[in-house]
């Protein structure tokens, strides 16, 4: 298939800094937004995890359906996993009581079998170049459970490990920080530093998340859950908005 036509078939965006400035700003959203759903307005974390797991796979299927790359469907897709991730890690941590640890432990586990499988199944595992829809299937479902795993981390750090919300975004700052470096002066392959920079990023959205919206005794701003959904999510527009200039493509080469 020549080059020209694969560009247009793409289906996901060029990894690129407005990409990473994006993510961070959903999976903020993504924070207070569940949130939002589960504790201001007491749905609870098992019944908001329903919803919005719901609104996934409806967004999800839309994005699997679409020929080419849509920026605005797979900002959504991205944005349902953050706040569908937000509370089902609370579920798994706190309703299930299997901890910040624990629940981590699990979300791990599950996210490593599920790029094993990806690897096994279609023989690698790619980030910037999805044009089967099998290919776009592991893609999405790697992302769900890597925002579900962010969650918990942050959680951890900013609660259980003593860091306070500021503590935890700077250590997660560094470790992406520590991730650029690699990217930029070793030979690391840039799927795995894809990754681990993808996973890494939603831990900062949660500490980034609960700093606005936790009581100031508590360390946080006391901006409040739907009024800092409201900030970030027109923010999250306007990026989008001036993403949807650029074409999807690979800019990122992969080894």
């Amino acid at each position: 298939m020549p080059d020209h036509t694969q560009r247009i078939l793409n289906k996901v965006p060029q990894v690129t800094l407005a990409f990473w400035i994006i993510k961070i700003f959903a999976t903020t959203l993504g924070e207070t937004g569940g949130d939002e759903l589960s504790m201001t307005l007491n749905v609870g974390y098992a019944l908001s995890t329903v919803i919005l797991f719901g609104i996934f796979l409806v967004t999800l299927f839309a994005q699997i359906s679409a020929k080419r790359y849509n920026p605005i469907l797979y900002w959504l897709v991205i944005l349902s996993t953050t706040t569908a991730g937000t509370t089902l890690s609370d579920f798994l941590d706190r309703s299930a009581h299997l901890g910040y640890i624990g629940g981590a432990a699990l979300l791990v586990a599950i996210l490593v079998g599920v790029l094993v499988a990806w690897r096994l199944t279609l023989g690698s595992i790619t980030f910037n170049h999805v044009v089967d829809p099998k290919v776009e299937a592991f893609y999405w479902v790697t992302i769900l459970f890597s925002n579900t795993l962010g969650t918990a981390l942050g959680d951890y750090l900013s609660d259980d490990a003593g860091l306070g919300y500021t503590g935890g975004a700077l250590l997660i700052g560094g470790a992406l920080a520590l991730v650029a470096a690699l990217y930029f002066f070793t030979k690391i392959p840039r799927t795995l530093l894809f990754w681990l920079a993808f996973v890494l990023t939603r831990p900062l959205g949660a500490t980034l998340g609960d700093t606005l919206t936790k009581p100031i005794s508590n360390g946080g701003l006391n901006l409040g859950t739907l009024q800092s959904s409201a900030v970030l999510a027109v923010a999250m527009i306007v990026l989008v908005a001036l993403l949807a200039r650029k074409p999807a493509g690979d800019t990122v080469t992969e080894r």
